[in-house]
């Protein structure tokens, strides 16, 4: 009697742990069917090299770009440091590989949420020059099959004719800075190496690269990378701050993002494998595994909607941040301002919000005024 009245206990206990592991398994499953449901519709389903890319951005007129000072024709302040910002992933896909330059949808996210809330802050110090390029679509960004990485190299080709116009009437005195989100991070990181660091002219004049929400090659770009180092304080310039951020209750999104994480080798892009990503935290600007307290954060924001010029409203001493693995683990405020798009395809862009908006302000202005500093170029 005994033994059945403890055996119905554990026989209970072990139904449940059974039934629990069963739910997690299937809640999984569905997931995965989910995600590859979303990725089959987003795929455009013909070869790269048959795809007819859109038409080229003439980067010698206005149209070429979402931001230029020097085109446009509006002041650009020689005190500040030109700033060539190059924006993340705005195209779904679907119906092609690479995103028109001419696209309202296209140009009303990039303008509404992506300039407003990751361009603005470079803007206090800065003269902000922001290109159209033909990007590569959101499919290209959760695949590494060979069609989606050629058209990722493909987008790559605007950017570097766009920076080139860039030197040629930038209006702001010596020192210039490279912006990169998401997509335009991984187009930024070549960027540097081809064009500025290969390049003792320009390297000089290189106050700092921001590769945001980008899984920068450790290898490349580490405190002892071998193209740019990382920052290890707010007194440097001419060094890297990159950071891919994930949320500190949701450690199962950083499996998914280093899986598709891509590094140059060469004219080619290949997985990140083994290579780590570079972390520097920008609450303090610095690649460190310390966490770093809220308290030091000096300022989140959604600017979403926001007319280029406006201040958002900033909530500070609200975020903290920890480095792990080369992930920026971080905790975020509790606010409606702050959640998680609803879209399957919103999730995986850029976050309608940043969570360093005051931070970038106050490392661009650190850096600027440590470069300005320097002894003058020869």
């Amino acid at each position: 009697m005994m033994k059945t009245l403890l055996a119905s206990p554990l026989r209970r206990w072990l139904l449940i742990v059974a039934a629990s592991v069963f739910a997690l398994i299937l809640g999984l499953a569905l997931i995965y069917l989910q995600n590859d449901i979303h990725r089959n519709y987003l795929d455009p389903k013909m070869p790269f090299q048959i795809y007819k890319p859109p038409p080229a951005p003439d980067y010698g007129v206005n149209a070429g770009w979402y931001l230029n000072p020097a085109i446009a024709r509006y002041y650009a302040d020689p005190r500040k440091v030109d700033v060539f910002f190059i924006h993340g992933t705005s195209f779904n896909g679907h119906t092609g590989w690479l995103g028109g330059t001419s696209s309202n949808a296209i140009k009303d996210e990039v303008q509404r949420v992506q300039l407003s809330n990751y361009a603005a802050p470079f803007a206090i110090m800065g003269n902000v020059y922001a290109p159209k390029y033909r990007q590569a679509s959101l499919y290209t960004q959760l695949t590494l099959k060979q069609d989606a990485v050629e058209a990722r190299q493909f987008a790559y080709g605007d950017i570097e004719a766009a920076f080139r116009q860039f030197l040629k009437t930038r209006r702001g005195g010596r020192g210039f800075v490279i912006v990169g989100l998401e997509q335009g991070g991984l187009l930024a990181e070549r960027l540097v190496r081809d064009e500025v660091a290969s390049k003792p002219d320009l390297s000089q004049q290189l106050v700092a690269a921001y590769f945001l929400d980008t899984a920068a090659s450790e290898q490349q770009f580490g405190v002892k990378g071998a193209i740019l180092p990382a920052c290890q304080s707010r007194q440097e310039s001419d060094c890297v701050v990159s950071y891919i951020a994930v949320d500190s209750h949701r450690p199962d999104l950083a499996l998914q993002m280093t899986q598709k994480a891509a590094k140059w080798e060469g004219d080619t892009l290949t997985a990140l494998g083994s290579d780590k990503p570079v972390c520097v935290n920008p609450l303090v600007g610095a690649a460190t595994l310390q966490q770093i307290d809220a308290k030091r954060s000096q300022g989140a924001t959604n600017a979403t909607g926001l007319e280029w010029g406006a201040d958002p409203a900033l909530i500070a001493h609200k975020v903290s941040a920890r480095c792990m693995g080369g992930l920026l683990f971080v905790d975020k405020p509790d606010s409606p301002a702050f959640k998680t798009p609803s879209s399957w395809e919103d999730r995986r862009k850029v976050r309608p919000y940043n969570l360093f908006y005051g931070d970038l302000q106050a490392d661009l202005q650190a850096r600027w005024q440590a470069f300005q500093a320097r002894a003058p170029i020869s």
